[in-house]
């Protein structure tokens, strides 16, 4: 028989993110005919761990700092030698990158989560990337990065393939099954919602900004997550006295609030490829997004599932607001929109055939 190509994912942990979501849905569904899929967590915590099949191992190197944890990584991949290491995480990435010549029998995958200059700033981090060539091979998610690592980091095209983030909808499903809306959606008012963590990147304080135009409006704000910036963001709010914006913190089911939303908006200032983007179109909730790097356009059909608007323009991002709340989308189109391209089914073939020509490679 044939033997199994044995991958090692790498994350710091399984927390609800984007990256932890995406190698979850990745190693669940890997067919178990080729594939030995095994994930090592700096540390095993997090809300996805209860999502993970048995039969994927997971090794726990219970490190609580990601500068600490190379020693450790480096100790499992020699003691395991698996036929091909994924990195899911940019610092580990970084931070692996200088080591993958000591392992000549390994390939080494890196799939990147941001536009990379928009995101590393720090000058030690950014050092590394200079050794991103020694990947076997870069999974941009958008073509955003793609062009941000070959125009600004010198890497190979030939080293880099594009693969959009799946959508789970049996996952989504499941999670809408028997659910009512919100408490905190009043039937007279529209519901408006944004998602993500509380940090300057998602850009909730030009989000906060744009509210405040519509305080004379029948209009809420429900930002769901928790992060850094919370605090901030709060007196923020409480110093523009807006009423019509209401934080709900972290979400165990945030698909309920999508569902039963009027409009999403993404304010991010830079994404990836923002998993919650597809997520909203994936429960039929048409959404407005800022005009950042990250493949927005790539996601977007503009007038099917969403618009994109310059958020830095608060009172006109305020003003397509209200258009967009004037009107009804189709449910059914919207999601097609988003199954027709970016289903599980399709970008995890893309995947598989990703992994299987890199362990075939000599």
């Amino acid at each position: 028989m044939k033997k199994k190509i044995s991958i090692l994912f790498i994350l710091p942990d399984l927390e609800t993110g984007g990256a932890e979501r995406i190698v979850t849905t990745i190693a669940n569904h890997l067919s178990r005919a080729i594939f030995e899929p095994k994930i090592l967590l700096l540390r095993k915590q997090g809300g996805y761990l209860e999502y993970l099949k048995k039969d994927v191992e997971i090794i726990d190197i219970n490190t609580k700092r990601i500068r600490n944890s190379l020693q450790p990584i480096l100790k499992v991949i020699y003691q395991r030698k698996p036929d091909i290491v994924f990195s899911g995480f940019g610092e580990v990435n970084a931070y692996l990158s200088l080591f993958i010549k000591v392992f000549p029998n390994i390939k080494f995958i890196a799939r990147e989560t941001n536009v990379v200059s928009e995101h590393v700033k720090r000058k030690e981090i950014r050092f590394f990337y200079k050794f991103y060539n020694n990947y076997d091979q870069i999974i941009a998610q958008s073509d955003d990065m793609k062009n941000d690592l070959t125009d600004k980091f010198n890497i190979k095209k030939e080293k880099i393939f594009k693969i959009n983030n799946p959508v789970d909808f049996q996952f989504i499903n499941a999670k809408l099954k028997n659910i009512s809306k919100p408490e905190s959606f009043p039937s007279h008012y529209k519901n408006v919602v944004a998602i993500g963590n509380l940090s300057s990147r998602k850009g909730f304080d030009q989000l906060l900004k744009v509210f405040s135009h519509l305080k004379d409006k029948n209009i809420l704000l429900h930002i769901l997550g928790d992060g850094k910036d919370a605090e901030m963001l709060k007196q923020m709010k409480s110093m523009l006295d807006l009423d019509n914006v209401i934080f709900h913190g972290r979400q165990e089911n945030p698909y309920r609030f999508l569902k039963f939303a009027d409009l999403f908006v993404l304010s991010s200032r830079y994404e990836g490829f923002p998993n919650v983007l597809l997520e909203a179109g994936a429960c039929g909730t048409f959404s407005l997004a800022n005009d950042c790097p990250g493949g927005i356009r790539e996601i977007i059909q503009i007038g099917i599932n969403g618009e994109i608007s310059n958020i830095e323009d608060s009172e006109g991002f305020s003003k397509m607001i209200v258009h967009l709340l004037q009107h009804k989308f189709d449910e059914e189109n919207i999601q097609n929109s988003i199954k027709d391209r970016f289903s599980k089914e399709i970008i995890l073939d893309k995947y598989e055939r990703v992994l299987l020509d890199l362990a075939n490679k000599k």
